[in-house]
């Protein structure tokens, strides 16, 4: 009979959508008052994959990611999920813009043999983590890189994504050393 174990700790990241880029310095801003510093950041990536978010978040959204120095365990994605969600609320009231989402904040975290991200839609691939909120893990580390699994994002398939991710997972192992 196996014996329940603590898992290690994990490496907290956003992603961070947007048609309007001006916003970001206090959508950053938020994120480190409630997680802390962070100390990983891409630059914008183009996010041309789909049209999903069109309508509510206008042409040329762009995509950013950020990654915070201090671990988390992973058994806190769920809450992270409902912060970040109460976030876009914030945003969606009280900035001058006309566009109903102008942020989509995804958290999500690096362990080391995978990606793991946090959602509020249920679907086959997705595990219940609590709070009304699903994980699915969308990126797997073997042979020395990340590879997408057959229900991974398109954009998460992105050489720029990848490479970020990359980098998140080097600063993870540097942390647990």
């Amino acid at each position: 009979m196996g014996k329940p174990t603590e898992p290690k700790p994990v490496k907290l990241f956003t992603g961070l959508l947007t048609g309007r880029p001006e916003i970001l310095p206090a959508v950053e801003d938020d994120l480190r008052a409630e997680f802390g510093s962070t100390d990983l950041e891409s630059g914008l990536i183009p996010f041309d994959f789909t049209d999903y978010y069109r309508e509510e978040m206008g042409k040329d959204i762009k995509r950013k990611f950020l990654s915070f120095e201090e671990l988390i365990g992973p058994g806190e994605i769920s809450e992270i999920k409902l912060i970040t969600n109460k976030m876009e609320e914030k945003f969606s009231e009280n900035l001058d813009v006309d566009l109903p989402r102008p942020i989509n904040i995804d958290p999500g975290y690096v362990a080391l043999s995978k990606m793991a991200l946090a959602s509020t839609k249920n679907y086959s691939h997705r595990l219940y983590v609590g709070g009304g909120i699903y994980g699915e893990v969308a990126l797997q580390y073997k042979d020395g890189c990340f590879h997408p699994l057959p229900w991974t994002y398109p954009d998460y398939r992105s050489e720029e994504y990848l490479e970020f991710f990359e980098r998140v997972r080097t600063r993870y192992c540097e942390q647990l050393d």
